[in-house]
């Protein structure tokens, strides 16, 4: 059996999920990969819980979910202010694992790298704008940095990418990355207007109060730039070209539907161009998804056409891509 101690940043929605996660299928884990995993620090905003012995997780949910922030655990565990960067740096563990929205995260990745800890993060803006720095570094230093849940959720984009076809040149894809604005749009082909769908996004918890980076296309957008960093060469998301959804009329959508077509947010990524833009599609496309399915389509020199196609959002459907990298970067680190 090995033990493996993770020092997990962000205990919101995605972080509990991933706790949750950890708890119920410890047993799993420890029968198929013969690993255990020993939390020694749980983070949110309000501060950090660090003991050396093991974190009871369990506790952790209870006190996150009851008071709202971890800062109330005072019983038997003392609270740390420290920044995510010291954190890393003074906390004895072996894998980072990063479920924060910080968008400067890519500074203490790099400290855990360079400290000789493995990452794993679902954090998009990382990669979007430091994918070469992030990825050199550990590379040079022969550590993990996985991060398949920062697209698609769990559906495994990009371990198919990043393994699974490595004898393929990839001529290109396009890609429906953002289930919110797929909710949006199809509320809008029911006969809601956007605004009326936005606000009904928003009532059911699938769009945020500020929902800015689904609606222009940012998230999406996001996504794209790390696809393209992996199927061609790492640009960044300054270089790539964004529309989103604001702008799409019920007309528009209606006249689609017309035509046997739908209107959704499309990522096209090329070699050295990359542009997210609401497209008609038609019906029978693997890209005319519903719901919070995302779907992908691939086009290489070998396979021809390849089509991914599964769960883009939920909690634990995220939690799946991050425990599957800690696992990964768990067996990887002890040589499995």
């Amino acid at each position: 059996m090995r033990e493996v101690k993770l020092s997990l940043f962000g205990f919101g929605n995605v972080g509990r999920a991933v706790a949750r996660v950890l708890i119920s299928k410890e047993a799993f884990f420890r029968e198929k990969y013969r690993l255990k995993f020993r939390v020694v620090s749980v983070a949110d905003t309000s501060g950090v819980v660090w003991l050396p012995e093991g974190i009871d997780l369990e506790e952790a949910l209870m006190v996150k979910e009851n008071f709202g922030r971890l800062s109330s655990w005072t019983n038997d565990y003392e609270v740390y202010s420290l920044t995510p960067k010291e954190a890393v740096r003074e906390i004895d563990a072996e894998v980072i694992v990063d479920v924060t929205n910080d968008k400067n995260a890519h500074e203490w990745h790099l400290t855990a790298l360079k400290d000789g800890k493995a990452v794993v993060t679902s954090n998009k803006p990382p990669l979007a704008f430091h994918y070469a720095d992030l990825t050199e570094e550990a590379e040079k230093r022969d550590l993990p940095y996985l991060f398949e849940a920062t697209v698609m959720a769990g559906t495994p984009i990009i371990t198919l990418l990043r393994e699974g076809i490595l004898a393929d040149s990839i001529e290109g894809m396009e890609a429906i990355l953002n289930a919110t604005t797929t909710f949006i749009l199809s509320q809008m082909e029911m006969g809601q207007d956007f605004e009326r769908a936005l606000k009904t996004a928003q009532r059911l918890g699938i769009a945020e109060r500020d929902p800015s980076g689904d609606i222009l296309g940012i998230d999406a957008g996001y996504k794209a730039t790390i696809l393209h960093c992996l199927a061609f060469h790492p640009i960044t998301f300054d270089d790539i070209t964004v529309k989103g959804i604001a702008e799409v009329t019920s007309g528009e959508v209606r006249r689609a539907r017309e035509r046997g077509r739908t209107i959704r947010l499309v990522a096209a990524v090329e070699n050295g161009k990359v542009v997210v833009e609401p497209r008609e599609v038609p019906l029978g496309s693997p890209l005319a998804v519903e719901s919070h399915e995302n779907a992908a389509v691939i086009r290489t020199d070998l396979l021809g056409e390849l089509v991914i196609k599964g769960a883009g959002a939920g909690l634990k459907e995220t939690a799946s891509g991050v425990v599957s990298d800690i696992v990964k970067a768990s067996l990887r680190l002890r040589g499995a």
